[in-house]
């Protein structure tokens, strides 16, 4: 066949191979919401501040550090990481202080707030990826399967990158009546793989829904998104604050440093914990994510420039995405928190802590961990004591 004609049934070929973990692009109203949107100029969605969302530099020097074999055997764990096996019985009592929250992996954090339960980017796929048979693969296991972890009042989604947004996951959650929160744009996916639009709730920087008497506000991050072959930048990527009556908390999802988080914490904070992300970073993206340096002045920046609350550093540990060694996020994120004198939490995959009350706080990645070179640390950095981490309210003043 020949003409404009033949090629319609070609392009219906085509849609039938595209795999469904790529999701869908927004249309209708959806995408005429996007197109109103403040932050989506010029046919995508822009950063808040200036950001290059493709790798920099030498692509040969990049493949280099990245695939060399001494490289690799950096980037993953020595041993078996210590995954806490959480069952139903560790979160089933309610936090003693009102505020809990169980890292279960990369950014995946169950947050029990006031009251109520908020899963973060739940990801228990094993592979960060659009097919089962390739890509970056969990160097650790779940620490509890999805079903026996309870209901929970909100899915809080912070971008659709595979990382964050995994279709198996999803498709179980949507079974469960919870609600979604998401950036506007993310919807699409959502519905195109089982949940009722109702149950949806898109967001745009800086717009806020309350569910269950909490109330979850997008915020600003420097990031970028997409999921297929055509990466349109027709989803929005964000940062999210979940208000309680009593308690106040911060996902960064992933982002590049920027100004901006002064601003979320003048608005919105402080807060008694940020889940901070602070792994996958390289000289050859430094916009789109950030190292534990840049994190833990995030941190300050949200607290109104002191000390304050937890931070908890997360998007590390579970998946190799970048050239670093694998320890590296937790053992730079560990000397920069001491050097600032901000109390901070390392929990082993799957264990609860309260923020209020005794923070994990031994580094478990150190046996497991190649030999580190510790290029942050500086013959002027002052010798730090650990932060006290007794039973004391860390949260602060509320």
């Amino acid at each position: 066949m020949t003409g404009a004609g033949s090629l319609l049934p070609l392009r219906s070929r085509l849609r039938e191979l595209r795999p469904d973990a790529f999701g869908a692009d927004p249309s209708g109203e959806r995408m005429a919401r996007i197109r109103r949107s403040p932050n989506f100029a010029d046919g995508v969605f822009q950063n808040p501040e200036g950001a290059r969302t493709r790798p920099s530099g030498s692509t040969l020097e990049f493949a280099k550090q990245f695939f060399a074999k001494e490289q690799r055997v950096r980037r993953a764990p020595t041993g078996t990481v210590p995954v806490h096996p959480t069952t139903l019985a560790d979160i089933a009592k309610p936090p003693a202080t009102g505020l809990r929250l169980t890292w279960m992996g990369h950014s995946s954090v169950l947050a029990e707030i006031d009251g109520r339960r908020v899963l973060f980017d739940p990801v228990w796929g094993e592979r960060c990826s659009p097919f089962a048979f390739a890509g970056p693969k969990r160097l650790h296991p779940v620490p509890l399967p999805l079903a026996s972890l309870g209901p929970v009042d909100v899915v809080v989604i912070s971008h659709d990158h595979y990382d964050h947004l995994d279709l198996p996951t999803i498709r179980s959650l949507a079974g469960t009546g919870t609600v979604f929160a998401v950036p506007l744009g993310v919807g699409a996916h959502l519905e195109h793989w089982g949940v009722p639009a109702d149950r949806i709730h898109e967001l745009d920087w800086n717009e806020s829904v309350k569910v269950a008497g909490l109330t979850l506000t997008a915020t600003p991050a420097r990031h970028f998104c997409g999921r297929g072959l055509r990466n349109q930048q027709h989803t929005l990527w964000a940062s999210w604050v979940v208000t309680g009556p009593e308690h106040r908390i911060y996902h960064s999802g992933d982002t590049g440093y920027f100004g901006g988080f002064k601003d979320i914490g003048a608005e919105h904070g402080p807060f008694d914990a940020t889940m901070i992300q602070i792994g996958a970073y390289s000289e050859f993206w430094p916009d789109i994510h950030m190292t534990p340096a840049e994190g833990l002045r995030a941190h300050l920046d949200l607290q109104g420039g002191s000390p304050h609350g937890v931070i908890m550093p997360i998007h590390w540990g579970t998946f190799n995405l970048a050239p670093h060694a694998w320890a590296e996020p937790g053992e730079w994120t560990k000397d920069a928190a001491e050097e600032a004198e901000q109390p901070a939490a390392f929990p082993r995959p799957g264990e609860p802590f309260e923020p209020a009350g005794r923070l994990p706080v031994r580094p478990w990645w150190q046996p497991l961990s190649a030999p580190l070179a510790h290029p942050w640390r500086t013959p002027e950095s002052p010798a730090v004591a650990p932060v006290s981490v007794g039973e004391l309210d860390l949260a602060g003043e509320r």
